[in-house]
């Protein structure tokens, strides 16, 4: 009997990542992503070009889409506001819906539609499926997911913070759980997904009680070209006094900020080398990156009051053993202790870096949120469990 596959698509502005792979055995058919579409240097013209080149390294690789079991087609989309916190089959509906959340998640949501509309016409005989980047902290408590701005305005405007990252942190935290071989539900966590956008999550008892991102994905963390916390006078001020538009703002402060903006630079191992030969705004731009993180794991660990489980998940969380060191330094006093050893030890699994005395643990958890996404679309068209 051939083992059911998902196809799992993350449609971007200018890029497509593809996975196929099994839900229940997690192994991954074949992968990729489609670069630079619709630029001008580029082959590539359009999402559907993208689509038709990934569907051609699939024949290349002797996969036959028609009879290699696929079951549904998962499409990751960031922002599902308050309407979708569950993994929905794809109908004209939702579509719509997505594309009227748009100014929510400008960056996000138009590529994700993008990329649903051109599956849906290439692949009309399976289910689609659309996984929520918010869906996991739809239910944060109020006090988590109110701004204090004028109540009247919010509501109307549907301003609150969403969350994102969700997918990673309920699969991240669950997995920690198992590693552990505890109950999700007896565990307090916290997860620190690092990449080029970061987002840290409280959970207590499995149920996430705060999460870093808000109303879009710029709050919180510092990222890679995202400058997180701000203060907000700081965008009426350049309005007023240095003539941007709200638009070169915007663009400004996702594109043009977090360690980029300060050091010229993201890529965390470039940043380490740079630093290394003394590069001192590449040490401001680790410095601020750190000191930001320090401030969030500080709070969540006042939120959670006992917090037994710490992980690291992401590009940079899963690999950056200086990060982490540096992140949880002195920490002692609050119960937190790495092993140096396993935390510099060459690794690509879970794995436990705090030290054996520590009271909270310490772990390395490698995400996948693929996977995530095609269990959740085997849920949503009731293949689970059986």
């Amino acid at each position: 009997m051939t083992e059911s596959v998902v196809l799992v698509i993350n449609s971007g502005s200018s890029s497509l990542k593809y996975r196929l792979l099994e839900p229940d055995s997690g192994k991954s058919r074949i992968d990729g992503i489609v670069e630079q579409i619709g630029e001008r240097s580029s082959p590539v013209a359009d999402h559907e070009a993208a689509l038709h080149l990934a569907f051609d390294r699939f024949a290349q690789a002797g996969i036959d889409l028609d009879n290699c079991g696929l079951v549904a087609v998962g499409h990751r989309v960031v922002h599902g506001g308050k309407t979708f916190y569950r993994p929905t089959v794809i109908d004209e509906a939702l579509i719509a819906k997505v594309k009227e959340l748009a100014p929510l998640a400008p960056l996000h949501n138009p590529p994700a539609v993008q990329g649903i509309e051109v599956a849906r016409r290439l692949l009309p005989d399976v289910p689609h499926v659309a996984v929520f980047d918010t869906a996991f902290f739809h239910d944060l408590p109020a006090a988590a997911a109110t701004y204090a701005i004028d109540r009247e305005v919010a509501e109307k405007w549907r301003i609150r913070r969403y969350g994102f990252h969700g997918t990673s942190h309920q699969y991240v935290s669950e997995q920690a759980a198992a590693f552990l071989g505890k109950p999700l539900d007896s565990l307090n966590q916290i997860v620190l997904h690092l990449g080029n956008g970061s987002s840290a999550s409280a959970i207590a008892a499995g149920r996430p009680v705060e999460t870093s991102m808000g109303l879009t994905p710029m709050e919180g963390l510092v990222m890679g070209t995202r400058s997180g916390d701000i203060d907000p006078g700081i965008i009426s001020y350049l309005y007023r006094s240095a003539q941007m538009s709200v638009e070169d703002i915007e663009s400004m402060l996702n594109h043009r900020s977090g360690v980029l903006g300060i050091a010229g630079e993201q890529d965390f191992r470039r940043l380490r080398e740079m630093i290394e030969s003394g590069d001192h705004t590449a040490q401001l731009a680790y410095d601020v990156f750190i000191h930001r993180l320090r401030k969030y794991i500080g709070a969540y660990l006042a939120v959670l009051g006992r917090t037994d489980v710490l992980t690291f998940t992401a590009g940079i969380g899963e690999n950056a053993a200086q990060v982490r060191r540096d992140a949880l330094a002195g920490m002692a006093g609050l119960g937190i202790e790495l092993d140096e050893h396993r935390n510099t030890a060459a690794a690509t699994e879970a794995r436990r870096i705090s030290a054996d005395n520590s009271t909270v643990t310490v772990l390395v958890i490698p995400t996948n949120e693929e996977l995530a996404i095609a269990r959740d679309c085997v849920q949503a068209i009731g293949q689970g469990d059986g």
